[in-house]
């Protein structure tokens, strides 16, 4: 369910938002690996999660590109 509400909001957002999104969610996953690389980092799952978001939110920008062509 946290994924399908995660998608909804996706898509209700504007072009502007979700790169903003996206930026935000890469610097997420530097700060992540770079935590893992100086074994500072508890919850190791969570660079997984965040690599899967950056997908989604890439996937939406796609979709709403091609839906505006």
């Amino acid at each position: 369910m946290k994924i399908k509400k995660f998608v909804e909001d996706l898509n209700a957002k504007s072009a502007a938002e979700l790169n903003e999104e996206l930026v935000a969610a890469k610097k997420e996953l530097f700060n992540l690996r770079f935590q893992n690389a100086t074994n500072q980092l508890d919850n190791t799952s969570r660079i997984k999660e965040v690599r899967k978001n950056i997908a989604r939110i890439q996937t939406v920008i796609t979709e709403q590109a091609n839906a505006a062509k």
